[in-house]
């Protein structure tokens, strides 16, 4: 995570801190970091047994020399024929954001949209709209005919925004479910919150009360019919760690759940059709050099979803 940030993420604390007063106090969650000491398909060290026996490679990400990615999301039948889409936004600091449409079946990219300016920390496809983490807390929308067109298209063309961004309470990471779109704040501190929102048919989103507690460092969300799926990471020394909710209570401590240990650097994760994809910006220009990061990974990882919403059915 860009240490540019560190005054968005004082300010996002700070409203988490708020958010969250009236919930229950929170208690340490144990996260499984056993591990067979043996060579794992990825650079580094093995993060935990769990995830070696899970994931696997999958599709390498675009452009890691001059941009860092964040969010991960699925877009289906995203051009008319039946073919489908993993969606991955990127950062540069100073420079466009990037859109990368990536074939699941071969794994090849398929096209690159700029975008504005953000950290692009999540991105989701519902009801004819992609929605990207914008500047603060905010989400952009942006048509999926304007967005297919775009891919389709030589180079790297740009795409803007369709009206103003909505301001939400957090949007660090972004996922969605049908029709509701579920958005909240990184917390390196303690723990987030989330809330979810109603999609409407023109993209405005209707907030639901209530806020969910989420697990501390919260970088990425999936979401299934009964389960929430959180990537977590904070720093490239750092292991992260990929929790399996169940979902039903906001408390966090109230819910069934499971955690294990991943490899260094998890940003989104996103579900296609019963496999989850996984988003490491490990090897990026900002850190795939620097001898410090522990796994320097340039490619997606994925599992199937049910080995992992199994650990708490």
């Amino acid at each position: 995570m860009s240490r540019r940030l560190t005054a968005i993420f004082a300010a996002l604390l700070t409203s988490a801190a708020t958010l969250t007063a009236g919930l229950p106090a929170s208690a340490a969650i144990s996260c499984d970091t056993a591990t067979s000491g043996g060579s794992t398909f990825y650079d580094g060290p093995s993060a935990s047994y769990k995830y070696d026996a899970r994931f696997s490679n999958s599709a390498s990400i675009p452009n890691l020399s001059t941009h860092t990615p964040q969010g991960a999301g699925t877009w289906y039948n995203w051009d008319g024929t039946g073919k489908n889409l993993l969606l991955v936004a990127s950062y540069r600091t100073g420079a466009d954001s990037q859109i990368y449409g990536i074939d699941p079946s071969t794994g090849a990219t398929v096209g690159v949209v700029a975008i504005a300016e953000s950290h692009v920390g999540g991105i989701t496809v519902s009801k004819g709209w992609a929605f990207v983490s914008g500047q603060g807390s905010s989400i952009r929308k942006y048509r999926l005919t304007a967005l297919r067109d775009a891919l389709k298209a030589a180079g790297t063309p740009y795409l803007t925004q369709v009206g103003t961004a909505r301001d939400v309470a957090a949007s660090s990471f972004i996922g969605s479910y049908g029709d509701s779109l579920f958005s909240g704040s990184f917390n390196s501190e303690g723990r987030g919150i989330m809330y979810e929102y109603k999609i409407a048919d023109d993209g405005t989103l209707t907030t639901v009360a209530g806020a969910w507690e989420v697990p501390t460092k919260t970088q990425g969300l999936t979401v299934t019919t009964n389960h929430f799926i959180y990537s977590t990471s904070y720093g490239r020394t750092n292991r992260s760690n990929i929790y399996v909710v169940k979902r039903g209570q906001k408390d966090l401590d109230a819910a069934a759940l499971s955690c294990f240990r991943a490899p260094s650097m998890t940003e989104g994760i996103t579900e296609y059709n019963g496999t989850a994809y996984l988003v490491y910006e490990s090897a990026s220009h900002l850190y795939g050099s620097d001898p410090a990061t522990l796994n320097v990974i340039p490619r997606m990882h994925k599992a199937t979803i049910s080995s992992l919403t199994s650990l708490v059915p």
